[in-house]
């Protein structure tokens, strides 16, 4: 099997848990803008932009100080992860506590009324358990346990959709249903336990159960474990690896998320007509889930790719494998955007019920090529983390952060959420082209630059034009344009690459 191969395999693999499973956890999304509000939805996306912070700061970077330092020559993989995972126990215990008696300010600053800090506080539990099993998921990936760590992440998705079915749609089905019917023979057991009134609050429960359940599924990870306290020779090395990664991942979550905090906060009180700030950011939300598809084949790709990447530093012909990989990933992520972009007329309302939430898939396409960038950039990154010259990534996503926030400030009061989206995707395109400027001169890849420009500025225009066609076709021929543009962008993509013979 071939490097190149080697990878895809693995990237399947994870893409099992990763695709399958977001996908399954996507379907949660009709349910959602079911039985809430646009403000209830409003709440919730506000609240996992915060996670996506707190996220990386709970893990700050230790996962890939893992891989590097087990890697090294002569390393004992087991005192190393033994020390890693201590440190995390301990700053995770530390956190949590602090942020458990913050979740009042937490939900002030979303424009939420008092009474419902309690929501803050699963979330801040959640992010706890989360980071505990950071590193036993690590140590499976390292150890090329693919199928295993796919097993315990469908596991995760599977219960927390679950649970989500059982509290948002059971539960009130129960409490609602006639007497005689066999709904109503549950009634007992469901008052004994569930209220009504937590309503969106259930989202959040049934995340912190579902993280306990993967906690659980981890303990032959976690077996053997000894913890040792920190010391300050093991503490220096590694934190000065760690913590330039991790102020790279909050410039980065600043990137990602920063606009759902920011909008119902910049965005003015009558910009909508009938949305109030929190509405917006829900609608804002519910659309940036359609980005999900570009996102999945992303994260896929990264839990494969990062170790890969480490374990070829080494071949004398890693530049060349590294080219190989940034061009065919490029590729199927611009067919993603073509794709997605010409069939929202019938993708979105799959997953957004209401009218309401549809009104912002203007969006959409723009996310979703911002994403695609974000996955260039994930790609062209390797040459600072394989150089341990990881502080080029801070200054990277600082760069990011700080245009993410001024266009943010400047959009979100003219724009509204079409604001967050430019505000994404010229944050992204800017820290690859960075990247690859950087990238060229401290450790040189023959990536092929101007062909994949090319690419994608077809990619653009077929999206483009096939938007305003499908304006003033009738439906059909629309919904065959839809599907006929990106098959046609897929075989011109295969008969010019194979012409060339960089299919292989």
């Amino acid at each position: 099997m071939s490097i190149a191969k080697k990878l895809a395999s693995q990237t399947a693999i994870y893409g099992v848990s990763s695709i399958v499973g977001r996908v399954l956890n996507t379907l949660l999304t009709p349910i959602y803008t079911t039985y809430f509000t646009t403000a209830d939805f409003g709440i919730v996306t506000g609240l996992y932009a915060y996670v996506s912070f707190l996220n990386v700061v709970f893990t700050y970077g230790l996962e890939t100080t893992f891989f590097r330092f087990a890697n090294r020559a002569g390393a004992d993989r087991r005192q190393v992860y033994n020390r890693i995972l201590s440190l995390l126990l301990l700053s995770s215990a530390g956190l949590g506590t602090l942020l458990f008696w913050l979740a009042g300010p937490l939900l002030a600053s979303l424009g939420v009324p008092p009474g419902h800090e309690q929501f803050a506080q699963w979330m801040v539990l959640t992010l706890a358990l989360d980071a505990v099993a950071a590193l036993p998921f690590a140590r499976l990936r390292l150890e090329n346990k693919a199928r295993h760590f796919a097993f315990v992440r469908l596991a995760n998705i599977g219960l927390t959709m679950a649970l989500n079915l059982f509290f948002i749609v059971l539960c009130p089905a129960v409490l609602r249903s006639a007497s005689g019917s066999w709904l109503a023979g549950l009634r007992p057991l469901v008052e004994a336990f569930y209220n009504p009134e937590i309503g969106v609050g259930y989202v959040f429960i049934s995340n912190l159960l579902a993280s306990a359940g993967t906690l659980l599924l981890l303990l032959p990870q976690l077996r053997g474990f000894q913890f040792q306290w920190p010391k300050l020779d093991f503490l220096r090395p590694t934190l000065a690896y760690a913590l330039p990664l991790a102020l790279m991942g909050l410039a980065g979550m600043v990137n990602e998320t920063l606009d759902r905090i920011m909008l119902p906060i910049w965005l003015p009180a009558n910009f909508y007509q009938g949305l109030s700030p929190l509405d917006a950011a829900g609608v804002y939300g519910a659309c940036y889930k359609l980005s999900i598809f570009m996102s999945l084949v992303i994260q896929a790709f990264r839990y494969a790719a990062e170790p890969f990447f480490f374990s070829q530093s080494t071949e004398k012909n890693s530049p060349a494998t590294f080219a190989l990989v940034l061009k065919w990933f490029t590729l199927c992520c611009a067919l993603i955007f073509v794709g997605i972009s010409l069939n929202l007329s019938w993708v979105a309302p799959l997953l957004l019920r209401q009218a309401t939430f549809r009104s912002g898939l203007v969006v959409v396409p723009i996310l979703l090529l911002a994403n695609l960038f974000l996955g260039v950039y994930y790609n062209l990154s390797v040459w600072f983390k394989l150089t341990d010259k990881t502080y080029y990534g801070t200054y990277i996503g600082a760069a990011g952060a700080v245009l993410t926030i001024a266009l943010n400030f400047l959009l979100i009061p003219i724009m509204g959420y079409l604001g967050c989206a430019w505000a994404t995707l010229a944050c992204y395109f800017m820290m690859a082209a960075l990247c690859w400027w950087l990238g060229e001169r401290h450790f040189p890849v023959p990536y092929p630059v101007t062909r994949l420009l090319l690419w994608l500025g077809l990619a653009v225009l077929l999206v483009i034009g096939g938007q305003a066609a499908m304006r003033v076709l009738p439906t059909v021929a629309g919904y065959a344009l839809g599907l006929g543009l990106p098959l046609l962008y897929m075989t011109l993509v295969y008969l010019v690459e194979a012409r060339r013979g960089l299919i292989a």
